[in-house]
């Protein structure tokens, strides 16, 4: 079966986000005060083949431990959605 995966990162909550915070002042600037928070993470897309929604987790989880996600610095969130 073919499944998408998305992998949402983000940066720790303790951690500076250096483009977030950009963002935010430049919406400040721009009259929208009422953002009061920017945090920029990144979303990778996998398309897998695999028997199961269960087994196209599990190779994206290890993908992220490999690739895609600096445990120290970021989080990740994942989505698996069964491809027609």
């Amino acid at each position: 079966m073919n499944y998408e995966v998305s992998v949402n990162i983000m940066p720790h909550k303790g951690l500076l986000d250096p483009q977030g915070k950009a963002v935010h002042q430049g919406l400040n600037k721009i009259g929208l005060n009422q953002v009061h928070d920017v945090r920029i993470g990144k979303k990778i897309v996998l398309h897998v083949e695999a028997a199961s929604a269960d087994e196209a987790r599990n190779i994206a989880e290890e993908s992220c431990k490999k690739v895609l996600v600096n445990a120290v610095m970021e989080t990740a969130d994942i989505s698996v959605a069964e491809l027609a």
